[in-house]
């Protein structure tokens, strides 16, 4: 179980990695390259940055539970 989740905290790690690179900057991002030019009237975000922040969440949320439950395992008795 230690390394299934071990695992699962380093592929999270990675994916937060690369949302995170995928993120608008001030000057724009990456984001752009795929479909920024889609924007929406609630905020002026596009919808492709909507759910780069949806995924960052989710991922960021993966990568904290593995953090407590890998805490949780090895916690000394």
């Amino acid at each position: 179980m230690i390394i299934g989740i071990s695992i699962a905290l380093i592929l999270s790690s990675m994916l937060m990695v690369l949302l995170v690179l995928l993120h608008k900057g001030k000057g724009g991002g990456l984001s752009d390259l795929f479909g920024g030019g889609f924007t929406s009237s609630f905020g002026g975000s596009s919808v492709v940055e909507r759910n780069l922040d949806r995924l960052t969440i989710i991922t960021g949320s993966v990568w904290f539970i593995c953090i407590i439950a890998l805490g949780l395992l090895l916690k000394p008795a």
